[in-house]
């Protein structure tokens, strides 16, 4: 049966990665235009073109999947499935109805929990101890059609959102082909969604990265593994912004006169500052501006930390 794949980030690799080594046949990649990125503001390909070439798919990349220009090629390839796994842009009613069997998502959460562009992040930054992937027949709307296949993961308490959307994309490649092996051979049915039980997972901005001490540590701690890989959280010290990397909450705690952000010392690794309601996060990892990652307690020994001396929100 032929499909057309429709993803752009890294975590839509595996799941295509899985219907090559398949019965099906992909018959062409859809992904998003080259976008400048990093300090040189480079155009830097998608992750899934750079794999579909080396796998010799035929890749397109539209600036708007919508443009009605775009209709005559995606219907030339008559697909039975169109497989959707963090594309990026809302599909039009015409692409939705084109395939023979339907349009399936890979998505990074239990639906309806976490519906949008940030499934991965937001379970993070709220510290969930479990979130998972689910497959879905695709509607008009953001992840609201209903569901094919589920499998939970748990968040280990460290976990950052890179490492866990990794965990993520393999699981849902293992769930895309008995996914798309079920619905055409009926033997997975769709399931509607409970949409009073839904939440909002949106896009992850820049503004959402500067470190407020006078949170609790947990919650402090949530920021930092959450926006790792991006945008990083960070803080300003000594006039120039200090990334943090990795931390972890500390069983001690300090008076709450100490003010959020007040350098305590360090341990093995890392460096202590108070939080608010007298909490103590240990910093472990850490990234000045210019300068290569380094272990909290580096940093607080080659910067000569002082005691009392404070990280600014």
């Amino acid at each position: 049966m032929r499909v057309i794949f429709l993803g752009t980030p890294e975590f839509a690799v595996p799941s295509l990665d899985a219907l090559i080594h398949s019965a099906y046949e992909v018959c062409a990649v859809f992904t998003q235009p080259d976008r400048p990125a990093g300090r040189g503001q480079k155009h830097q390909s998608p992750a899934i073109k750079t794999f579909a070439l080396g796998a010799g798919i035929p890749v397109f990349q539209p600036e708007k999947i919508r443009g009605l220009d775009n209709q005559p090629l995606l219907e030339s390839y008559q697909p039975d499935f169109v497989v959707v796994v963090a594309f990026g842009q809302i599909l039009p009613p015409w692409l939705l109805q084109l395939p023979r069997i339907g349009c399936v998502n890979v998505h990074g959460s239990l639906l309806p929990r976490y519906r949008g562009a940030a499934p991965v992040t937001w379970a993070v930054l709220n510290g969930d101890h479990v979130t998972g992937v689910t497959t879905m027949l695709m509607d008009e709307h953001l992840d609201t059609g209903p569901m094919l296949l589920k499998k939970e993961v748990e968040i280990p308490d460290f976990m950052t959102s890179g490492e866990l959307a990794g965990v993520l994309a393999k699981v849902g490649a293992e769930l895309l082909i008995p996914t798309l092996d079920g619905l055409a051979g009926g033997s997975v049915k769709p399931i509607p969604q409970d949409h009073a039980l839904a939440s909002l997972a949106p896009r992850i901005t820049k503004e959402m990265a500067l470190i407020n001490w006078g949170r609790d540590a947990r919650s402090i701690h949530n920021q930092i593994r959450a926006l790792n890989p991006w945008p990083l959280a960070y803080t300003e010290f000594r006039d120039q912004r200090l990334q943090i990397l990795r931390s972890v909450p500390c069983d001690e705690s300090e008076s709450d006169e100490r003010q959020p952000g007040t350098f305590l010392g360090v341990t093995e690794r890392g460096m202590k500052l108070a939080c608010g309601r007298g909490d103590v996060l240990v910093i472990l990892e850490v990234q000045p501006a210019a300068k290569k990652k380094m272990t909290g307690r580096d940093f607080a020994n080659g910067a000569r930390l002082k005691p009392e001396e404070r990280m600014i929100s």
